[in-house]
This record gives structure tokens, sequence and C-alpha cells, in this order.
């Protein structure tokens, strides 16, 4: 079994547990209740901290900060969390939060992309082949699910939440949830259509996009309301979960959503 390879001047707390085959580069300082799974990689002047578990196969790299604790003035010392899943990549300055109140948790899933200087702020929920490009930026509570793509130098309000297979435009400032399977983008961010190239290699068929197609044009380019827009999808598309998803995730909306 391979061993741990530790540079001599990284700074690791005798309490953190460090699996095998893990790989900690110089000057990276490691707090005494971080978890690192197998094959993990963390690069140079790299700090973990908090009660912080990342699993198996990331790639850390240089000056990440990552399980440090929220920005966020109500918080006050509680017990908070960070969970990290496996085959990530976590590039350089990319800054992730622990939860604010007692017993929160900052998750992300499995293999998602954080380019540099990206920051998850506490609570945040990540799924899983998520992207956040060069400076993007999540508050407090944001949701991201599966496969969503966040542009650079975008922001992304609390409790907002952004939708499977949906792309945020650069630049892009987040108010309102953003819909599954959307391109959306501006100053407030709005939909302009569906996020065709994602969907295709996503390897949704063809029939799916049409329908998806079919429910865009009521939800975002019709004078209808969302609640009569959600009516006629439900009336005249059926037997498709992609666009049972996108209404579910319509009439959940407690912020509303970019239209």
């Amino acid at each position: 079994m391979q061993k741990i390879k530790i540079h001599p001047t990284a700074i690791i707390d005798k309490r953190a547990k460090i699996s095998d085959e893990v790989e900690v580069g110089p000057y990276a300082i490691i707090g005494p209740n971080v978890k690192v799974d197998k094959g993990t990689k963390i690069g140079a002047f790299c700090v973990l901290d908090g009660y912080t578990e990342i699993g198996e196969n990331c790639q850390i790299f240089s000056n990440a900060v990552v399980g440090t604790i929220p920005q966020d003035l109500k918080f006050k010392g509680e017990k908070t969390s960070l969970k990290i899943g496996s085959n990530n990549i976590i590039r350089e300055f990319v800054t992730i939060n622990t939860g604010t109140t007692e017993g929160g948790k900052t998750s992300i899933g499995d293999n998602n992309l954080f380019m540099a200087y990206s920051h998850i702020a506490h609570d945040c929920k990540v799924g899983n082949n998520c992207i956040v490009a060069n400076n993007g930026t999540l508050a407090g509570f944001v949701t991201l699910e599966d496969r969503a793509v966040i542009g650079g130098l975008s922001a992304v309000h609390q409790y907002a939440r952004v939708g499977t297979l949906s792309i945020i435009g650069g630049c892009s400032k987040v108010v309102q949830d953003i819909p599954p399977y959307s391109t959306c983008d501006g100053h407030p961010a709005k939909v302009y259509g569906l996020n065709l190239v994602g969907l295709k290699r996503a390897g949704i068929p063809k029939d799916v996009i049409l329908n998806l197609k079919h429910a865009f044009k009521f939800l975002f380019f019709s004078q209808l309301t969302i609640k009569h827009a959600v009516e006629k999808i439900q009336k005249e598309i059926t037997g498709c979960k992609e666009v049972t998803n996108l209404v579910k995730f319509v009439i959940s909306s407690e912020r509303g959503i970019c239209r």
C-alpha cells in the first residue's frame, strides 16, 4: 500500500485523519478536525480547517482555503461542518466555508470543478458534475443542482436555487431561481432559452428536448402567468420526467424564477 506523501514543511495537526495515498504539498496547513480520503492531492500553501471531510481523489490546488468559518456576522463559533465528495477539482485561491448555525453544513457532491478564485459560502448545497468558473460566487444557502454551470464573475444571491443542466453567462447577477435546463444571462439574469448544448452533451433525447422547448414557450415566451403556464404544461405535455421536474422546480420556488 502506497504511503502518504507529506512535504516536510507542511503542518498537519496530529488529530487530523489522513488516509493512504494522500499527497500534501509544501507549507500546507491541515487542522485537527479534518478528514481526507485516499488519493486526494493537496497543493502548496493550502489551508484545510474546521470540521471538514474531503472524499477520494480530489485535487486541491495551491492557496485554496477550505473549511474555514463562514463570512457571516451571525456566526458565534457554533459547531458547523463541510463535506466534499470525491473527484472534485478545486483550483487556486478557491474559498469554501462551513455552515453558520449550530449543526449547519455546507455540502458538495462529486466530480465538480471550482475554477480559480471562486467562492462557495456557508450552508450551500452543490450537487454533482457542476462547474463554477473563475470568480464565480455563491452566497449563503445557495443550491446548485446537478450539472449546473456558473459563468465567470457571476454572483448568485443567498437562498437562490440553480436548476439542473442550466448555465449562467459570465458577469451575471442572479437574484431569483434559475430554472432547470435553461440558458440565463444578464444583470439581473433572465432566461434566453434552453441550454441546448448542455442537454445534448448529457444525452437527453430529441423528443425530450422538443417537450422542454414547448414547456419553455409557455413559461418564458408567452403572456401567461406562471400559474396558467404550469396548467397548460400539465395539460398538454405528459409522460416526460424532465418537464415534470421543471414544473416541480417552478411551483416550489420561494424567491420566484428568472423569466
